[in-house]
């Protein structure tokens, strides 16, 4: 029989996951035993595949509480690629919208870039809307944003160097710009980044990017060629993302994560985390708390 496995994911600064209520669910859906992956973190507990209506028995027993929960086969749990969105997932900020603070325009592009992100305009345009504001700014310049602005998001470094540990291959596939998705991926440890092109002229920005430029299809296609080298298939993967240029991402792989995402695209995501951290996609592989390690 095919086995269902529901997990119980808390922010792990919180660890908001009682013992009390782990085994109120348990005995709700008919189980007597709680798989504990994290302590007060992460829990697992085995469903019978025939039971119905669980995630929303579970979801009003959790209410307002903040625990994320995700329902999956248990077949081909973990996964032997980790594919990631950049910004907003892997990193705290927008990229674009920092080179836009150097210039003095980081509200006008940060309005651009939300819309892109809740898919309400279209990404291609967009980006080269916003780059063509940043003409003349020094190319160099990414450096001085990484190291000031950019903060990594919490758990990457874990999610990216277990995975690794379990013999995971891991690419960051960005709608962002090269200059900081090789930095963020060398931080991390991501064994490829890609990434759309700044063209510069004379030591500063030209406000255009090389064609084609890098959006949801792309990164359907980056998932694909990985999968294809590797002699995978796309339900061998995990995905993570936040945007609507990710979605159709998050809905090929196998396991689709939209973390902290737009509710447009987190309404059409398999599994949306809003409370964990980027360690969730670790537990949601059943990854135990004494197995991580940053490297």
């Amino acid at each position: 029989m095919l086995m269902l496995v529901l997990t119980l994911i808390a922010n792990p600064k919180s660890r908001d996951i009682s013992t009390d209520l782990a085994n109120e669910i348990a005995s709700e859906v008919g189980i007597n035993t709680v798989d504990w992956l994290g302590d007060g973190c992460a829990c697992d507990i085995v469903l019978d595949e025939a039971a119905s209506n669980i995630e929303t028995v579970v979801g009003e027993m959790i209410a307002e509480a903040p625990i994320d929960l995700a329902i999956q086969k248990m077949e081909i749990r973990k996964k032997e690629v980790l594919i990631a969105d950049m910004d907003s997932t892997m990193i705290d900020q927008e990229c674009i919208d920092e080179l836009a603070a150097e210039v003095g325009i980081k509200e006008r592009v940060a309005a651009i870039t939300a819309k892109a992100m809740n898919g309400e305009i279209e990404f291609e345009a967009a980006v080269e809307e916003r780059v063509a504001l940043l003409k003349g700014l020094d190319a160099d310049v990414t450096d001085r944003i990484i190291e000031n602005r950019i903060t990594l998001a919490s758990g990457g470094k874990t999610l990216v160097q277990t995975m690794k540990a379990g013999g995971a291959y891991s690419a960051l596939v960005s709608g962002g710009f090269t200059t900081f998705t090789s930095r963020i991926a060398a931080m991390l440890g991501f064994d490829e980044n890609r990434a759309n092109v700044l063209e510069e002229e004379e030591g500063k920005l030209a406000g255009t990017v090389r064609k084609p430029i890098l959006g949801a299809e792309a990164k359907v296609t980056a998932l694909n060629e990985i999968a294809s080298a590797r002699g995978l298939r796309p339900e061998n993967f995990i995905a993570v993302g936040d945007g609507a240029n990710d979605l159709p991402m998050l809905q090929l792989a196998g396991t689709g994560v939209a973390l902290h995402a737009k509710p447009s695209v987190a309404a059409q995501s398999k599994i949306s985390i809003k409370h964990g951290d980027l360690t969730s996609l670790l537990y949601l592989q059943g990854y135990r708390e004494n197995e991580f390690t940053d490297g």
